[in-house]
């Protein structure tokens, strides 16, 4: 399985909940994703990541994510970005998971 995670940050004119109601209500996934998880930064005093949030997506292999991509509903979803995510800052890739500990 092929994990794709992006982090992102939320545009400086929205708030906290516009910006989760639209990536939660508005956003969605692509097909060919076998899992989506939407991470949101809770606040914490001790701890500012400077991130909103974190997606995880995972694909079969390298081709079923392209074609996911390549879809049209994956054009749909980068044109969607700029609705509330800050780009100039928001940044993705494929990753290698590593479980430390089960």
């Amino acid at each position: 399985m092929l994990k794709f995670m992006v982090v992102l940050y939320k545009r400086p004119d929205l708030t906290q909940e516009e910006f989760r109601r639209h990536l939660q209500q508005i956003h969605g996934p692509l097909p060919g994703v076998r899992k989506y998880i939407q991470n949101f930064v809770v606040a914490d005093p001790k701890r500012t990541p400077g991130w909103d949030a974190i997606i995880e997506l995972y694909f079969d292999d390298w081709a079923s994510m392209e074609a996911a991509w390549s879809s049209p509903q994956g054009a749909a979803s980068d044109a969607d970005l700029p609705a509330f995510a800050d780009l100039t800052r928001t940044t993705w890739s494929a990753v290698d998971e590593v479980t430390v500990l089960p």
